[in-house]
């Protein structure tokens, strides 16, 4: 049986999408993520706009792979490096309608990611240790993610 513990929420701002189109491994899309903020019983901050983003690529069937690198700053002024990969898909219907901005129930497509964390700092060295896994869910700002630690 696996068991988690909420980690944090985490949104991301996300106000430009650099539509590449189609490459040989399907269409990139870069997006710029120029901020956020990250909230949890022992970690919360800000996302630090620059340097972030997220590296997405549409495959031909239809699923997107988010391949994400961002600084986190803590309140208390440390920084954690944090990437993920994830993939989101659904119905073409539901996937449209995202992209199109509309409000989508986060219960009608698939959004996971496996992040990451590196720091230097050691009151939160233990993050080096963890595995955590995040469901995520599109705004029109950005994404917003529940990332759990794995126990």
């Amino acid at each position: 049986m696996i068991r988690t513990r909420p980690l944090f929420e985490m949104r991301l701002q996300v106000p430009q999408i650099v539509d590449m189109g189609d490459t040989p491994l399907g269409r990139r899309r870069i997006a710029t993520v120029t901020g956020g903020s990250f909230h949890g019983e022992r970690l919360r901050g800000e996302v630090v706009g620059a340097p972030a983003g997220d590296w997405l690529l549409q495959r031909k069937d239809g699923v997107t792979v988010l391949d994400v690198r961002l600084l986190l700053r803590t309140d208390d002024g440390e920084h954690i490096y944090m990437s993920y990969r994830g993939v989101r898909h659904g119905p073409a219907d539901v996937m449209a309608r995202l992209a199109a901005g509309e409000p989508v129930d986060p219960g009608s497509y698939y959004f996971r990611i496996v992040p990451v964390f590196e720091t230097a700092a050691t009151q939160y060295e233990w993050i080096n240790k963890i595995v955590a896994v995040g469901t995520g869910r599109r705004e029109p700002s950005g994404p917003v993610y529940a990332i759990e630690e794995l126990l």
